[in-house]
């Protein structure tokens, strides 16, 4: 859980789109280097206002990393990122591996809306809203660290609602799981992005974003190489890498 970014990451202000919409988030030039290797080397890359885009590309592509880095959780070497006034005050990531406190889930989610600054009068309410958003009724006297992997990450998903944000960081929220859990979360996901918030999914299922993405961003040794609509990236994807990726034949 996470609000808004620090300051390793330079404000810059980019220029609108072919529609003259400015993007909910976008990448200049990010760079991070560790043990003399770029991890990140100079990732560019403009957000849609809304939707659900997808984060793609093989492992070590620097996917995670780029979510860290937006949330100022990292520092950069150099590189810029601007968020929309719309979504700046507003924006958690949940992790793959949910960190969560060693208290019930009524009480994480609790404290998720004290910590966000939720009015106290108000609080009663959001709770309930949260645990029965999360199908976590029967689970919410429950140790939160005792439940299954699949309820736990919809503990942590709901936590970040407690946010009401508007910029929502995934990253491989379903990995591991069953069908049945990966099934809830993806209902989540849609439920943030229906109700207004930016989604930005970092996923390694291709039938997840066929199912969840508007668009698809491609990374390859910490370069965007593609971003481009969902049907075209998976129909008519424009790179190599891209291709073999798709064809299970890439490896960093």
């Amino acid at each position: 859980m996470a609000d808004r970014p620090g300051s390793s990451v330079i404000p810059f202000a980019p220029t609108p789109g072919a529609g003259g919409e400015l993007p909910a988030l976008a990448l200049q030039g990010l760079v991070i280097e560790r043990g003399g290797k770029r991890l990140l080397d100079g990732l560019t890359a403009r957000l849609p206002r809304s939707g659900i885009t997808a984060v793609m590309g093989p492992n070590g592509a620097g996917k995670s990393l780029a979510l860290r880095a937006i949330m100022g959780l990292i520092p950069v070497n150099s590189g810029a990122v601007w968020m929309h006034p719309s979504v700046a005050g507003a924006v958690a990531l949940v992790f793959q591996r949910p960190v969560l406190l060693r208290r019930s889930v009524r009480a994480n989610l609790a404290h998720a809306l004290k910590v966000f600054g939720v009015p106290r009068r108000e609080r009663p309410q959001r709770l309930t809203e949260l645990i029965r958003l999360g199908g976590l009724t029967n689970l919410a006297d429950r140790p939160a660290r005792a439940l299954s992997g699949g309820e736990q990450q919809r503990v942590a998903m709901v936590r970040a609602f407690a946010a009401q944000p508007r910029l929502l960081l995934l990253d491989e929220p379903t990995a591991s799981l069953d069908p049945q859990h990966t099934g809830a979360i993806e209902w989540l996901i849609r439920t943030a992005a229906e109700g207004g918030a930016k989604v930005i999914l970092v996923t390694h299922d291709n039938g997840q974003a066929h199912r969840l993405a508007d668009d698809v961003l491609f990374l390859h040794h910490g370069r965007a190489l593609e971003h481009t609509s969902r049907s075209r990236f998976f129909d008519r994807p424009v790179s190599a890498e891209a291709r073999a990726y798709l064809a299970g034949d890439l490896l960093l």
